[in-house]
């Protein structure tokens, strides 16, 4: 019988960071596992080496365990709307495709959500209506980004990041789709008219973004980032209470203190 003395066993940690700019910068990433293996998507920034476009990007990479990645690929701007740069992927494995929705950058209160698919996991089909979503009202200056999606009660929900009127409040507002509407420009009904989660405590300053869903127990919880990057920026989470048949996440209640302390 061998014995393993396991207070001596070296935990083996994830590090992965992409080199393709000539520097080690990956953010921004989204997983799924598809077709056997995890497929992690992420915001590459720009070469600055004077070629044009050059803007931001999306890369690829692979893993057979979530530890060891592999770089395999990039989506590089090919419409006019992904000329100033594309990043911030949420990812999503639906009828044996896996769905991207990204945001356009660097176009202000323009940035609007994108939507692509794909059958091998690097190249993907823009949808043809992009951008397909970006939100409506006076409470909002009519930008979104940092998408994220999730199945719930028949439909896909889109969480976004807008700002305030003035731009200066980040804060998340929501849309669904039917799953079998292909996600286009008009799929898409928006499902708040005011913000459902702003920053209300201390440590979130102005901003909430960056949503990340998932499910447990019949609700719908939240992870996101508090305060603009190096504020410092922080992690939160925050819980949606079904008030109606159709959860909206009005009245998302915000149980959140940091859950990675300065």
């Amino acid at each position: 019988m061998k014995i393993i003395n396991r207070s001596k066993e070296k935990t083996s940690m994830m590090h992965y960071a992409d080199t393709s700019r000539g520097r080690h910068y990956s953010k921004d990433p989204a997983v799924v596992k598809y077709a056997g293996r995890y497929w992690m998507y992420y915001s590459i920034p720009s070469h600055l080496d004077g070629r044009e476009p050059d803007g931001w990007a999306i890369g690829i990479a692979v893993s057979d365990d979530l530890t060891k990645w592999e770089r395999v690929g990039e989506m590089a701007a090919e419409q006019p709307y992904e000329a100033n740069g594309f990043c911030a992927p949420g990812a999503i494995v639906l009828d044996g495709a896996i769905h991207l929705y990204y945001q356009t950058y660097g176009n202000g209160p323009k940035d609007a959500i994108c939507h692509a698919v794909s059958h091998d996991g690097i190249r993907f089909e823009r949808n043809r209506t992009n951008p397909i979503f970006s939100p409506t009202g006076n409470w909002n200056n009519g930008r979104a980004i940092d998408a994220d999606v999730i199945v719930h009660q028949g439909k896909l929900f889109l969480y976004f990041a807008t700002r305030d009127p003035l731009g200066e409040i980040q804060m998340q507002g929501v849309a669904t789709a039917p799953l079998d509407s292909g996600f286009g420009a008009g799929a898409w009904t928006q499902r708040c008219e005011e913000s459902i989660l702003k920053p209300e405590l201390p440590w979130e300053g102005q901003c909430i973004e960056a949503a990340a869903m998932c499910k447990r127990e019949g609700k719908l919880l939240m992870f996101y980032a508090g305060a603009y990057n190096n504020c410092p920026q922080q992690i939160g989470c925050a819980i949606s209470f079904v008030i109606r048949r159709e959860a909206f996440l009005y009245g998302l209640v915000s149980q959140a203190i940091p859950n990675l302390p300065d």
